[in-house]
């Protein structure tokens, strides 16, 4: 079948010997990590150099000038050659496209999209015959059904979204062995979802429509504002629907699956759930994450010699050209800077958590997570008796990088 027919959204994983490998170190990965804060804070392995603790997590991603992200041969990919400013440094291009594209994604809109992914999660919820996939049925179909109509980028005839967007994702974020057959799937893709969204900016053109992304940007395009050429605003929201809304699917089953594990949390969180407390919710699911985020860390370019935790016992000198990844897991559970970092506390500061990155390339949608994560989960927290299916579906599964299934169960 053709990736852009596909309903699978997520490839067949490994099976056997490398599935149980897989796990194996998924489940080794916070061990491991710990033992490097311990003895080994900056160490190289395979090519690439470690980073574990809080400070220097933080120094990476805030040495814009010494650590540059490495996104931008794949994004070439998926964008036909467009830059895109995921995959820019440093530069004037890089904050004018941010800058632009903040007219037209505003903070006022953050109110609406909470109300939408809480009322379309709370019609999900009602509809299931007591029992739900929290993956794929809920918090997938919440994600891309409420971003997609924000950005104005509706489903391609033909194909799903869902899939697109999560095969791409995949492509440039989670495809480290450089797998053929995902590049061929991605040569399918990429072109079919540059003209879906190109051949939609003409339709919007000549009929704007209701106020979204994509009817701001063509307002801006109209009235003549630098940074929404056809090839500005198909790019950005590409970028959008392609770096966005596959990671809530990722992350916030994990979150779930976190909360099921500690009973007395779980019913704090449902407690704030039932209270209309949204503040305290978030609290629980952010924290929730903590344990389980979306990735072990995330990687940079190093673009000068840079000696990185100058001062400390473990100052290393990094030369120019090497890979770096910024562990902001291990960083986020490190006693130096995170408070009892085992333990359960909905209470910690902001500064504990790195969810989102931090610094220049800290992520653009973070303010949308922010206002829309946990409700999500609100419509099924508020419910009686929610507990795990029978069996292996009540345990969340994982296909390499995604949350694949969980399925819980409430009256």
């Amino acid at each position: 079948m053709s990736a852009l027919s596909s309903r699978d959204v997520l490839r067949p994983g490994p099976k056997g010997i490398k599935a149980w490998i897989q796990r194996l170190v998924f489940a080794a990965m916070p061990w491991f990590f710990s033992l490097l804060r311990r003895v080994k804070p900056v160490a190289k392995l395979s090519g690439m150099v470690l980073t574990s603790r809080y400070d220097d997590v933080r120094e990476v991603f805030a040495t814009d000038a010494a650590f540059g992200v490495v996104y931008k041969p794949k994004l070439d990919v998926i964008m036909g050659g467009q830059p895109f400013f995921l995959g820019m440094h440093d530069t004037p291009q890089y904050h004018a496209d941010v800058a632009a594209m903040r007219k037209v994604v505003l903070p006022a809109d953050l109110p609406m999209l909470a109300v939408q992914t809480e009322a379309l999660a709370a019609t999900i919820v009602d509809r299931a015959p007591g029992r739900i996939d929290v993956v794929d049925t809920l918090v997938r179909r919440v994600t891309f059904t409420v971003l997609s109509d924000y950005l104005g980028v509706p489903e391609p005839a033909g194909g799903d979204l869902r899939v697109w967007a999560t095969r791409l994702f995949e492509f440039q974020f989670a495809d480290g062995g450089n797998d053929p057959k995902l590049r061929a799937d991605v040569d399918e893709i990429a072109p079919a979802l540059r003209a879906h969204i190109q051949d939609e900016i003409d339709r919007r053109r000549a009929d704007p429509g209701k106020d979204d992304v994509l009817a701001r940007s063509l307002a801006m395009q109209a009235a003549g504002e630098p940074g929404y050429s056809d090839d500005q605003i198909r790019t950005s929201l590409m970028g959008f629907i392609v770096g966005g809304p596959p990671q809530p699917p990722m992350v916030v089953p994990q979150a779930m699956e976190q909360l099921l594990r500690r009973p007395a949390a779980l019913a704090e969180a449902q407690a704030a759930a039932r209270a209309g407390d949204d503040e305290r919710l978030r609290r629980y699911v952010y924290e929730a994450m903590r344990f389980d985020p979306l990735a072990p860390g995330l990687p940079r370019e190093v673009l000068t010699d840079w000696t990185i935790a100058k001062g400390t016992r473990h100052a290393t000198t990094i030369p120019k050209g090497a890979t770096v990844l910024a562990a902001f897991a291990s960083a986020m559970m490190d006693p130096r800077r995170v408070a009892n970092p085992r333990v359960f506390d909905p209470d910690r500061p902001a500064s504990d958590y790195i969810h989102f990155g931090y610094g220049l390339h800290e992520c653009f949608g973070r303010h949308i997570n922010h206002a829309t994560l946990h409700l999500m989960l609100k419509p099924l927290l508020v419910r009686p008796n929610l507990r795990r299916a029978a069996g292996a579906e009540g345990r969340l599964s994982k296909n390499g990088a995604f949350a694949e299934r969980l399925v819980v169960e409430f009256d």
